[in-house]
């Protein structure tokens, strides 16, 4: 929250070596505030089995970062939090996919890593708030005294759907500074002042998957760190986890339609992939990891108008709210505009949504995310 914080404080900057993060470091500099910037190192390469060229956290991102650090005239630090991000996020993402979920890691790498150890970091160093290159405002509603969430002025880089975890306090002490500005701008912006990165691909993939392989991925690192499928348990032999073993296609009846590689290979939605010929147009419509079987159907079985979401977090209202049912939209994936619905509060720790129109491949695991106009209400994990 800029305008709370306050010129000629400490800022630490969140830089990812993009040229976003980049931008908003020279925007705090130019404000007044005294700045460091800090790449995150995130993964060794035995994590991922190999080192990727490709993605947000590869060692020349580092070095782009540091660069561009060193053409503002700001320090430069590269904080080790691979521990962290291999417990919290790679294996959250491993035993997600074996239990038939389909994760967000950069959800998790947004709550455990940048809003959780780098904040505690911040703290420890005496910073005054955390920085980044986020596309997502913030603003302090002065009748409630809440800080609050609102999407990105430029719709088409809105990013408040991956940051719908943020608490009063992590609010309180973060700054957006992109998040009026278009991406076009920011480049220009890059480009005047002589940033390596101006023009800079933006990272798609997952950064700890190449080539976003993540049946593969998830493979090799089982192979490497067995027994996580159990929370770390050691697991003894070499059996494969239930979650990569063959199993069996059926329809929502139960009737057998063939054989599949593992559960870990497939999501909610998925038409390509499957292995074999059908005869027809078939979608994956159900995981089923206690029987190991995935089921198939067709695009109409695909719809749902209701969802329910648990791990719930608000922002625009206290953590008792919604104890009446609230018209928002909702997002049920990062790429989707938010749809018209009613929230209702089910129990302490859940939500349901009632869509007005019915929603394709609600998928367990993703985040739905709860809007009022603007301003995030907040969201939670679909159950």
């Amino acid at each position: 929250m800029l305008d709370s914080i306050g010129a000629g404080k400490k800022a630490l900057i969140a830089m990812s070596g993009g040229v976003d993060s980049s931008v908003a470091a020279l925007f705090m500099k130019e404000r007044g505030y005294e700045c460091a910037g800090v790449t995150m190192r995130l993964f060794d390469n035995e994590d991922i089995c190999e080192a990727p060229s490709k993605t947000c956290c590869s060692l020349e991102d580092a070095e782009d970062a540091r660069r561009v650090a060193a053409e503002i005239g700001i320090p430069f630090y590269i904080f080790d939090f691979s521990a962290d991000f291999r417990e919290q996020v790679i294996e959250r993402f491993c035993r997600s996919y074996l239990a038939g979920i389909t994760p967000n890691p950069c959800i998790d790498c947004n709550r455990y890593i940048k809003y959780d150890r780098l904040y505690r970091r911040m703290d420890l160093m005496g910073f005054d708030c955390v920085v980044t290159g986020h596309y997502a405002r913030i603003h302090r509603d002065e009748v409630s005294g809440r800080y609050l969430l609102l999407a990105a002025g430029d719709k088409t880089k809105d990013q408040s759907y991956v940051l719908y975890m943020l608490s009063q306090d992590q609010l309180a002490h973060t700054v957006f500074p992109l998040g009026d500005r278009k991406k076009e701008e920011i480049r220009r912006i890059a480009g005047k002042h002589g940033f390596v990165n101006a023009h800079k691909r933006d990272s798609q993939d997952i950064c700890f998957v190449r080539d976003g392989d993540y049946a593969k991925f998830i493979a090799n690192y089982l192979l490497d760190k067995p027994g996580i499928e159990q929370g770390g348990a050691e697991k003894s032999g070499a059996e494969a986890p239930a979650g990569m073993r063959p199993g069996n296609f059926v329809d929502r009846d139960g009737t057998l339609l063939g054989g599949h590689e593992g559960i870990v290979h497939y999501t909610i939605g998925q038409r390509k992939g499957l292995g074999r010929a059908f005869g027809k147009p078939v979608y994956v419509t159900e995981i089923r990891p206690d029987t190991n079987e995935v089921v198939l159907g067709e695009d109409a079985d695909l719809f749902s108008e209701r969802v329910t979401i648990y791990d719930i977090n608000l922002i625009s209202v206290a953590d008792d709210g919604l104890a009446e049912p609230m018209r928002v939209t909702a997002k049920i994936r990062y790429n989707q505009p938010p749809m018209p619905a009613t929230a209702v509060r089910t129990g302490t720790d859940r939500i349901e949504i009632r869509f007005d129109e019915p929603q394709r491949a609600v998928t367990r695991g993703q985040a739905a995310v709860l809007y009022d106009g603007e301003i995030v209400v907040g969201g939670g994990t679909i159950l």
